[in-house]
């Protein structure tokens, strides 16, 4: 495929953005290799979380994929504070939190200057109302920060492969994962990998069967 062999290109050449991945993505996804797409709108998604058309072609991609694999339950309130910290990348957090940092001062102005009991009012609750947003935004982005940094999930490239109990071709196979699937990297030995899925599985896998997000 042309367009994949010129974005790749791109890619090699140092180039990098949510739209290159996007539609890297979309082009693998048209041409049925669903692991490299589910990789691509993977780490398009890192740039910019909040982005629908991703989420949902990458929602797309997964349900094409052999395995169906349930998560963990999780605490509703973390999954709600997730989806609201997703909705907006690294760098638009922080804009908000430097404007929220500014309007903070604005607001304390207000506060303190003013000789109008209204606008003191809306001065003091203002302040309390941008500190919040400060604090909240500085969290957001220095978390999603984080996750970019610290990143260690991976997509299963191969075809299908077999989960080992220890990071030895003879040892025991605990389960198989198929092209597409989603882990976690939690430790490397040589050329192996230990991964754990999302209903908490847990074994060793080579290294080469798998490519970092």
């Amino acid at each position: 495929n042309k367009a994949i062999k010129v974005y790749n290109q791109l890619i090699e050449q140092g180039f990098s953005s949510m739209k290159l991945y996007y539609n890297l993505g979309n082009a693998y996804f048209k041409e049925n290799q669903l692991a490299e797409a589910i990789l691509f709108y993977n780490r398009a998604l890192m740039i910019t979380p909040g982005n629908g058309d991703i989420r949902y072609n990458l929602a797309i991609a997964e349900e094409a994929t052999k395995d169906n694999i349930e998560s963990v339950p999780e605490f509703f309130v973390t999954t709600w504070f997730r989806g609201v910290r997703n909705m907006m990348g690294c760098t638009s957090w922080s804009i908000i939190s430097l404007v929220s940092f500014a309007l903070v001062f604005i607001m304390a102005i207000l506060y303190l200057l003013s000789q109008q009991l209204k606008v003191r009012k809306v001065g003091f609750f203002g302040m309390l109302f941008m500190l919040f947003a400060f604090i909240i935004s500085t969290i957001f982005a220095a978390r999603v920060g984080c996750e970019i940094a610290d990143n260690q999930d991976a997509i299963v490239m191969s075809s299908s492969i077999s989960v080992k109990s220890s990071p030895d071709r003879s040892a025991t196979d605990m389960f198989v994962l198929h092209e597409g699937t989603k882990v976690t990297i939690t430790n490397t030995l040589n050329k192996w990998c230990e991964i754990v899925i999302a209903d908490g599985k847990k074994g060793w896998v080579e290294c080469r069967t798998i490519e970092t997000i």
